[in-house]
């Protein structure tokens, strides 16, 4: 290993900024740890350590040499090839003193059954991912046995499916790596997993879970076909709820490892029937995806598990797949041959072709309808060739589901017998929207009413639509929509990733090291949307918040209340060291993009906003006509003397909508027991937004709004286009449906 370079890494030791050494896995893995989400605990073998292998075994000539020849798209030879290549890795010792590193972690855990994951360098992110490409060993127990499986990790980097997709994105193969969490065995009686978006419509208000008996590798093979509950996100009730019939159920083989850990059980008749979880825990997982998105500020794909009464989340990720409301297809009026769950939206018509085993993944040419079981990440190759998929087993997140939605075909799935219903060359139509296979080739046709995505990004509006963001790695794909630039870029995400309070790493003399990644992070979202606007909001951790980076204890006090607390404005004119530093990483981003604004948040008094102001014109960041300075309102003195603080001098206003609610109302806005009367439409708060849009109109300031409420609530959007709003800031997966709103908004004034 080189220097600084290390083999075993716990989870409390890594953020999301650690993808390259951990991978997408373990770098979550972390980051739910530190927002203390419940994550059965564990170390990470990280791909320094793979790399180490390769180099002391000098495997990588004699992998090119097994590569060179190969013609991914030949699948008898890409299988022939990638088994020498697997078999070469699973051969070869790994080097002794990585071995002992792995075994001291394991004695550290004190032993006992654990899940042993593969966590590719480039898995799990937005653009670059595939789901279940390479190797999970589960209930592995004995110190030689996780050497094993942590080598049988290793070697499915290079598992035919591995090989194909890293082809197919143009990846070096020796360039990704892989690292291997290695994690307490939760013993699950439920398992399953939640999307906190619609994963088929992109619907943003409801939380999606799948469940079934026993442990959760049943689900995303397709193998049973899952429970589904919808639950309201606002007030995580419980919407609808379909129970599937499980007969069999995978468990823990009690004295066997390895391939032989888990078996398939047969699940007692009366049982069969049986919700799988209460609607307590249904509740109790939707509240844990909430928080996941919020902490993210990004909808989630994620992994849970009961043991006993306990819920446990063992993985999470961005969703892959989001659209911007899918256009609307009526029902066609056809023989329906199938009906089963809607997995991944769109029609398409072609000639079945039933794969029954995958050696007969050839037989699927371009156009076909594929017709399975179920998929496994081997028939990625004969999917792309398809035009839908069909399975007999499966729900929304089964594997055929969610590769189909990243690849942008239709799909059904759960349809209980297409494999024994239809017959290969029948000409059929699948609408994945309804989840019904029709007989023949059917012609689409759409509501009149509907505006597709195609329409919606071409929609004008005077209002501007802006997105808040806080993921590095999403900026340059959000970047590609119909969009006018960033409203809201939450600098607290790129903070959490660096990990280390400011102060302490001034102490250190590492205060360069702290600019240079907020530089980096920033820096990609101006360069991303350059020439649009990026409207950074500066750092607003609460002290709570703080207290959680490295050596935060030493330089935070807790607080009764931070929502309410030291934050904000507040901090910049008091701990000026630490907002010198921002704001040197702030200059050295304009020096490459002039997009870049500032806006402050939850400024109490004019004189703060006056001294922050001045601190910021004294380190050279000034206004002018390329460097615009906004405000928060989220706090009532901003309503109540707006004029006074537009006084002071500055481009614009940003209404921070939740804040803003929840100190008019006097509501704390994470109160279940509350949520109900948390509205934006609130006589009161509808007075406060009147109030500071015409002020800030007449003052000739820019006036916005960042929240989910103008894509929520059609006719608070309305209202803020009439009172002269002049851009509104959304979640990513909103755009074309606020554009929509407002487009309808604008039309309607116009008219009066």
């Amino acid at each position: 290993m080189r220097p600084g370079q290390k083999a075993i890494v716990w989870f409390n030791e890594v953020t999301k900024e650690d993808v390259p050494t951990v991978g997408g896995k373990g770098a979550n893995l972390g980051e739910m740890t530190k927002a203390k989400i419940p994550v059965p605990p564990g170390f990470i073998v990280t791909a320094d350590a793979y790399f180490d292998f390769l180099a002391k075994t000098k495997l990588i000539g004699e992998i090119h040499k097994l590569l060179k020849p190969l013609n991914p798209d030949n699948s008898n030879q890409l299988h022939q090839i990638a088994g020498q290549v697997k078999q070469l890795i699973i051969d070869t010792p790994i080097p002794p003193e990585i071995a002992k590193e792995i075994e001291q972690a394991y004695d550290k855990m004190d032993g006992g059954l654990v899940a042993v994951r593969s966590s590719a360098t480039a898995e799990d992110l937005p653009e670059a991912s595939f789901a279940g490409q390479q190797r999970t060993f589960l209930n592995i127990e004995g110190k030689k046995e996780v050497i094993a499986a942590v080598r049988g990790c290793w070697a499915s980097l290079f598992e035919p499916r591995a090989i194909f997709y890293r082809h197919q994105q143009g990846f070096d193969h020796f360039k990704l790596g892989i690292a291997v969490p290695v994690q307490k065995m939760v013993q699950s009686q439920a398992s399953g997993v939640m999307f906190t978006i619609e994963p088929v419509t992109s619907d943003s208000n409801h939380i999606i879970i799948e469940a079934v008996h026993g442990l959760g590798e049943a689900i995303v093979s397709g193998e049973v076909t899952p429970d589904l509950y919808i639950i309201d996100k606002k007030t995580t009730q419980i919407v609808s709820k379909k129970l599937a019939r499980q007969e069999h159920q995978l468990v823990r083989n009690p004295g066997a490892t390895g391939e032989e850990a888990n078996i398939w059980a047969e699940i007692p008749a009366e049982e069969q029937t049986r919700q799988k979880v209460t609607d307590e825990e249904i509740i109790k997982i939707a509240t844990l995806g909430k928080k996941l998105e919020d902490w993210y500020q990004f909808p989630q794909d994620i992994e849970w598990a009961k043991e006993n009464s306990e819920i446990f989340i063992v993985q999470t990720r961005p969703v892959t797949t989001i659209k911007e409301n899918a256009e609307e297809e009526e029902e066609i009026k056809a023989p329906v041959l199938l009906t089963g769950d809607k997995a991944s939206p769109g029609i398409a018509s072609g000639p079945v072709k039933i794969i029954k085993d995958l050696s007969h993944i050839e037989r699927v040419h371009e156009g076909d309808i594929l017709v399975a079981e179920m998929t496994t990440p081997d028939f990625v190759p004969a999917m792309k060739r398809a035009v839908a998929i069909v399975t007999d087993r499966g729900g929304r997140t089964a594997h055929a589901a969610i590769v189909s939605r990243e690849l942008g075909i239709p799909c059904v799935v759960g349809t209980g017998q297409a494999t024994k219903k239809l017959t290969n060359g029948q000409v059929v139509t699948v609408d994945g929207s309804h989840g019904k296979v029709y007989e023949g080739k059917v012609t689409r046709r759409i509501k009149t009413t509907a505006v597709s995505d195609l329409l919606r990004e071409s929609v004008k509006t005077r209002t501007r639509v802006y997105v808040n963001l806080a993921q590095p790695e999403l900026a340059e794909r959000v970047a590609g929509h119909n969009i006018d630039g960033v409203g809201l870029l939450r600098a607290e995400f790129i903070v959490a990733q660096i990990g280390e309070h400011p102060q302490y790493m001034i102490k250190q003399k590492r205060g360069d090291e702290f600019v240079e990644k907020l530089y980096h992070g920033i820096n990609l979202f101006a360069q991303a949307f350059d020439p649009r606007p990026v409207v950074y909001r500066t750092t607003d951790f609460k002290t709570n918040e703080y207290r959680e980076l490295t050596g935060g204890q030493e330089y935070e006090s807790e607080e009764e209340n931070p929502m309410i607390g030291y934050r904000g404005a507040s901090r910049y004119i008091t701990d000026l060291a630490v907002f010198k530093l921002e704001l040197e990483a702030i200059k050295k981003v304009r020096r490459e993009h002039k997009n870049l604004w500032v806006m402050i948040p939850f400024v109490r008094t004019v004189d703060e906003l006056t001294r922050t102001k001045k601190i910021m014109e004294a380190e050279g960041l000034k206004r002018s006509k390329d460097f615009k300075l906004w405000m928060m309102v989220e706090v009532p003195s901003n309503v109540l003397i707006l004029e006074k603080f537009l006084e002071v001098g500055i481009d614009g206003i940003s209404i921070g909508s939740n804040d803003l609610t929840q100190l008019i109302l006097g509501i704390d806005r994470d109160s279940e027991k509350l949520a109900d009367t948390f509205d934006e439409r609130n006589e009161a708060v509808m007075v406060a937004l009147e109030r500071v849009i015409k002020v800030a109109k007449k003052m000739g300031v820019t006036a916005s709004i960042c929240g989910q409420a103008p894509s929520v609530y059609p006719e608070l959007t309305e209202k803020l286009v009439e009172w002269g709003i002049t851009s509104v800031s959304i979640s990513p997966d909103m755009i074309g449906t606020t554009r929509e709103i407002i487009a309808k908004a604008e039309a309607k004034l116009k008219n009066k």
